[in-house]
């Protein structure tokens, strides 16, 4: 479980699973698996949404 820890460290420093997954050449199911069992607490998809600026 030494390898869940470490990349739900990386997860929660803001590293998307995606990045994870090329990182360690394993597949999204299989990190998403390891970083569920390691207790993380998944982001809402689609990453941070930005407001439209106001238009003149």
């Amino acid at each position: 479980m030494e390898y869940a820890a470490e990349l739900a460290k990386h997860y929660n420093n803001n590293a998307s699973i995606r990045t994870l997954m090329a990182a360690s050449g394993r597949s999204y199911g299989f990190i998403h698996k390891l970083l569920e069992e390691a207790g993380v607490t998944f982001r809402k998809r689609g990453g941070i949404r930005r407001t439209r600026l106001p238009e003149n």
